[in-house]
């Protein structure tokens, strides 16, 4: 398994499995531990494992926790997604910065995202399928959501919107949802 960090965003790092492929498909490694602890992570911190199945077009976040935050890994284990990263963490060098990954089944690359990051995606095939792997309990009462069509932010989604949550769709924009991740 690969590891390569990502520079837009200071320890974000994609890790990138190697696949195993024949006449019936393939087999692939899409967690371990020993690489995790590699870059500094602790593979034991994940708590919950999630998964969403998302149509074409869907537009899932931007979401982020308030308090300590919530690190977590993203896998599109089926169908392709347009993955988002908004670096949300002030004393990060890499504060408000935007990274996007284009994130597929075929491939299974796993992305790291840091506690304090905004994090959304876009479904790009008929049928995506995106596991998380979080570090912490959910707790809805510490959800913040940031429109994902903020000026600010300037995300090139590449598809018409065609769903997402009223959660989603009447979300602030960052300058408020900054403050709101305050309170």
């Amino acid at each position: 398994m690969k590891t390569t960090a990502v520079p837009e965003i200071a320890g974000a790092y994609l890790f990138e499995p190697t696949p195993y492929a024949d006449e019936r498909g393939f087999f692939c490694r899409t967690f371990d531990a020993d690489v995790v602890r590699s870059v500094g992570l602790d593979p034991d911190a994940f708590v919950q494992d999630s998964l969403s199945r998302s149509v074409r077009g869907v537009l899932r976040g931007l979401h982020l926790r308030s308090g300590a935050g919530e690190a977590k890994l993203v896998r599109c284990s089926y169908g392709r997604i347009f993955d988002v990263v908004v670096d949300l963490r002030p004393d990060a060098p890499t504060y408000r910065n935007v990274a996007s990954f284009e994130l597929s089944g075929d491939t299974q690359v796993t992305l790291y995202i840091p506690a304090g990051c905004a994090h959304g995606f876009q479904a790009l095939t008929e049928i995506a399928d995106t596991s998380y792997r979080i570090d912490r309990p959910h707790d809805p009462a510490e959800d913040v959501t940031i429109a994902f069509d903020d000026p600010e932010l300037a995300i090139p989604w590449p598809l018409p919107v065609t769903s997402m949550s009223q959660r989603d769709r009447e979300a602030p924009r960052l300058a408020e949802a900054l403050k709101q991740r305050e309170s």
